[in-house]
């Protein structure tokens, strides 16, 4: 493939796929067209002739002549079809569908075994943070500790601006939604889920090993309210939806919450819809990668930058998964490697006690009672919070310290 021009079909025109086109016309280094673009809607008006577009996937993926499928649609399991039929059809291809990846990853994998073909997703976590290649070929030897990011921009945006314009959640998110920085329906990113699959797909190529989402636990920030950052404030601390995978002893930690963090951390001046992901090993220390997470033209640049990396034949080489695996070509169960009975502490705000009864308390070191507000500092058992993950009944705010 290299020094020829790349052919690329397109399926999603939205906000990335969009992206993805400007950066792709502004390229002076990559030889790449777009030849046909798939879309859903006929009737949405678009900014290219019609020409351009296909509303059957077919057209797109019997052609003999693409070099790259694009995936850029928010269908999960649309998606996941487009991606495995083109990868059996032995053509090469890019996606940014964190979810789809996230619940498909070993069938996916083991179709690039198969087919002999590249899957490459570095949009998919992160935006424009290159991430995942780092991971693979810089950090490939290390001995990693841990991973901790903020991989949510909605989330950031909406933490930073409560704590910079003292206003509540609900304000804030209704303004970021006005502005494009939520959707619609704001789910998926503000109960951690968006993060849930980003951090799955860093832990494979951080450390090897293969979860399932629901084994992580995500708890998001659809709770909060202003008391919980001026209680931040007082303190010195901001609050951030932390996303975590870490090896202690033998075992993995993995999950997504919102935490304290202090001025220590250069995660504490990450703000608005910015993402960061922390890297820490043994001898590399900590190194601290940067960037928009979001966004029509920083994730565009990092689909780019994936199409760009198949001219020169790259693949991602999985060297840590494939330790686990032994050579027999099945990734291993990680049950066994995940560590979910521990103890953490905790703030965890509430109206009522009821609320709270399946929460395992270890012990209790502050408590504070109002008419409007309660809260506790605590000892829990980590297992126990899984009792509130994806509950969108709940009221109550949980917050690592």
């Amino acid at each position: 493939m290299p020094n020829k021009k790349i052919s690329i079909g397109l399926f999603g025109f939205g906000c990335v796929g969009q992206g993805l086109y400007d950066v792709l016309n502004e390229s002076q280094g990559l030889q790449a067209s777009i030849e046909k673009i798939c879309v859903r809607d006929k009737s949405k008006k678009r900014r290219l002739d019609a020409g351009r577009f296909t509303y059957d996937k077919k057209d797109i993926l019997n052609r003999k002549d693409l070099d790259v499928v694009v995936e850029l649609i928010s269908d999960t399991d649309a998606a996941f079809e487009i991606v495995s039929t083109a990868m059996k059809n032995g053509v090469n291809v890019v996606s940014a569908s964190k979810e789809m990846l996230a619940k498909n990853f070993a069938e996916l994998f083991k179709l690039q075994q198969q087919h002999k073909v590249s899957l490459i997703y570095e949009g998919s976590v992160g935006g424009s943070i290159p991430i995942l290649r780092n991971l693979e070929e810089y950090y490939d030897n290390e001995l990693l500790q841990n991973v901790r990011a903020i991989l949510n921009g909605t989330c950031n945006y909406i933490v930073t601006r409560m704590e910079l314009e003292g206003k509540d959640y609900g304000e804030i998110l209704k303004d970021a939604q006005a502005n494009g920085f939520a959707e619609a329906d704001p789910w998926l990113d503000v109960s951690g889920c968006d993060a849930k699959y980003k951090i799955l797909l860093i832990s494979v190529h951080a450390f090897g090993i293969l979860l399932k989402p629901d084994q992580i636990l995500n708890l998001g920030i659809q709770n909060i309210r202003y008391e919980d950052i001026l209680y931040a404030k007082e303190k010195n601390l901001r609050i951030k939806l932390i996303s975590r995978s870490e090896k202690i002893g033998d075992k993995y930690r993995v999950f997504v919450m919102p935490h304290f963090i202090d001025k220590s951390t250069e995660l504490f001046n990450v703000m608005y819809e910015y993402n960061a992901v922390e890297v820490e090993g043994a001898f590399s220390c900590k190194q601290t990668f940067t960037g928009k997470g979001a966004g029509s033209h920083p994730t565009g640049s990092a689909v780019l930058s994936d199409i760009s990396a198949l001219t020169y034949n790259y693949r991602y080489g999985y060297k840590k998964l494939k330790k686990f695996m032994n050579g027999n070509g099945i990734i291993p169960d990680a049950t066994k490697s995940l560590d979910i009975d521990f103890n953490i502490k905790v703030y965890v705000r509430f109206s009522n006690k009821s609320e709270i009864e399946k929460l395992e308390i270890v012990s209790i070191e502050e408590e504070y009672k109002s008419a409007k507000n309660n809260y506790i500092i605590a000892t829990v058992n980590f297992k126990s919070l899984f009792h509130f993950c994806g509950n969108k009944d709940s009221k109550v705010f949980i917050c690592a310290i």
